[in-house]
C-alpha cells in the first residue's frame, strides 16, 4: 500500500483528468493506501485551541499546500476547495514539476526517474563514466518531446550547460560526454546555418572544463528531407543526411575509450590480402608522405578500426515495439527517435562492463536499454511520464525489473 506523502498526492492530481475537490482527494488517498473509514475519519487535536479534526485529512491538506507552494497544483478559479495538476504540456502530456524526482521503473542495473534532470543529478554521489544523451533540439517551434526551441541560442546553451553541470562534476577522470544534437538550426529567415554548435562546443570546454575529442557524424540516409524550406522549396540548400555527435572528455590523457571494443570485420578482399602475406609492391603517395611497403597489411588482426562516420538507419525494432505499445495504450507517439544500435556502439566504445552510463533526456530509453543489454549500470531521467510508461516495456525481462504503480495508473487513465 502507498504511504501518504507529497509524491502520492502529486500522482493523484497528475492522474486525474479533471480537477479534484478535497473530498474526492480524500477518497482517492483512502483507496491507494487501503485505510478504513475509521482510520480516515479518526479525530486528533491540533493547535493551541486543540481543535479536533481528521488526522489523515489534516496531513493530506498539509501536503496539498506544499504542492501548491511548489507550483505543482493550482486552485481552479472561482471554485473553493477544488484543485488541479498544474504541469501538463500543451497536448496534455504529464510533465514533472521542477523538483519532482520519482523512480518510474528499475532493474538490477539501473533506474529511470520521472522528474527534473538537474534536480536528480545534483543529488547523486555515484561516479559517472559516460553521459550519452540527445537533448531536445534547438528548434524554432518546440515539440512534444521537449522544449529546446523557442529560447534563443544563448538561452538554449545556458539551459543545457545547467543540466550537464552536476553530471560533469561526477565524472571519473577520462569519462566521456557524448551529445547527439541537430545541425539543422538556421538563422531566422535565412538559409545560413546557426553557429550554436560552435558556441555550445566552446561553452562546454570553457565553462565546464571539457575537452573536445571528436565530432562524430551519424549518417541516416532515411532521414526525411530537410531543411524543407531551403532545400525542397527554395532549392538553395542540400538535404541533410547526418547529425553530429559531439564527444567530450574531462581528461584526454586518461580517456577511457578503446576502439578495440568496436572493431569492424575485415572485408573479404582484405582477408585475402592478409592470407597472401600482404602487399607485394612498393609505392609512394602524397609526395612521399605515405609509403606502401611489400608485406604491408599482412599481419593478422581481429578487425578494422571503425571510422568516425556512423552509418545507421533510423529503423529500429525497439522503436517499432515502443510505438506499438503506445498505440495499444492510446498514448501519443514520441516524435524523436534514434536506433538503439547507435547508442550501443557509443557505449561499447566509451565504457567497460560495469561502468555507469547516464541519460538526462531518456525519451524512449534507447541509451538505458543499450546499457542494460551490454552489462553497464545506468541512470536516466525524463520529465514526461508517458515516455517512461511506454519504454518500461523494453525492460520487463531484465533481472530485478520493478515498475512504479503510477505508470499503471497512467495507462489506465488513457483507457478510460
Amino acid at each position: 500500500m502507498s504511504t501518504i506523502n507529497t509524491d502520492l498526492i502529486a500522482h493523484i492530481y497528475a492522474a486525474s483528468e479533471s480537477p479534484l475537490t478535497n473530498d474526492e482527494l480524500y477518497r482517492e488517498v483512502q483507496r491507494k493506501t487501503g485505510m478504513s473509514d475509521a482510520e480516515l475519519h479518526e479525530l486528533k487535536e491540533f493547535g493551541s485551541d486543540k481543535t479536533r479534526t481528521s488526522g489523515v485529512k489534516h496531513k493530506v491538506r498539509w501536503f496539498q499546500q506544499t504542492l501548491r507552494q511548489a507550483g505543482v497544483i493550482e486552485r481552479v478559479p472561482e471554485k473553493r476547495g477544488v484543485w488541479r495538476y498544474a504541469s501538463k504540456t500543451k497536448t496534455n502530456l504529464h510533465e514533472s514539476w521542477e523538483k519532482l524526482c520519482v523512480v518510474g521503473f528499475s532493474t538490477s542495473l539501473g533506474a529511470s526517474v520521472f522528474g527534473n534532470a538537474y534536480a536528480f543529478f545534483s543529488n547523486i554521489t555515484e561516479q559517472i563514466h559516460l553521459c550519452l544523451t540527445s537533448p531536445p533540439y534547438l528548434l524554432r517551434n518546440s515539440r512534444d518531446y521537449g522544449h529546446g526551441g523557442g529560447r534563443g541560442e544563448q538561452a538554449y546553451i545556458d539551459w543545457l550547460l545547467r543540466i550537464l553541470e552536476p553530471i560533469v562534476k561526477q565524472l571519473v577522470p577520462g569519462a566521456s560526454v557524448a551529445l547527439n544534437i541537430t545541425q539543422d538550426s538556421f538563422n531566422r529567415g535565412r538559409p545560413s546555418r546557426s553557429l550554436y554548435l560552435e558556441r555550445l562546443t566552446l561553452a562546454l570546454c570553457d565553462k565546464l572544463g571539457l575537452e573536445l575529442m571528436d565530432r562524430l557524424q551519424w549518417v541516416n540516409r532515411s532521414k526525411p528531407p530537410s531543411p524543407t524550406h531551403w532545400a525542397c522549396k527554395q532549392r538553395v540548400q542540400l538535404c541533410s543526411s547526418y547529425e553530429p555527435v559531439l564527444w567530450f572528455t574531462n581528461d584526454a590523457s586518461k580517456v577511457r575509450s578503446n576502439n578495440l571494443r568496436v572493431l569492424q570485420p575485415h572485408s573479404d578482399q582484405h582477408l585475402k590480402l592478409q592470407a597472401a602475406g600482404g602487399e607485394n609492391r612498393t609505392t609512394f603517395y602524397g609526395d612521399g608522405a605515405y609509403q606502401l611497403k611489400s608485406g604491408s597489411f599482412g599481419n593478422k588482426t581481429e578487425g578494422t578500426i571503425h571510422k568516425n562516420t556512423l552509418f545507421y538507419g533510423n529503423s529500429c525494432a525497439d522503436t517499432r515495439f515502443c510505438h506499438s505499445i503506445a498505440r495499444e495504450l492510446g498514448f501519443p507517439l514520441h516524435g524523436a527517435t534514434s536506433p538503439t544500435r547507435l547508442a550501443a556502439f557509443l557505449i561499447e566504445f566509451l565504457t567497460e562492463p560495469g561502468d555507469l552510463v547516464v541519460d538526462p533526456f531518456a525519451g524512449l530509453h534507447k541509451v538505458p536499454i543499450a546499457a542494460e543489454r551490454l552489462g553497464r549500470r545506468w541512470l536516466a531521467t525524463d520529465k514526461i511520464m508517458e515516455w517512461l510508461a511506454i519504454s518500461r516495456n523494453l525492460f520487463t525481462a531484465a533481472p530485478g525489473y520493478k515498475s512504479n504503480p503510477m505508470l499503471d495508473e497512467l495507462a489506465e487513465l488513457y483507457r478510460t
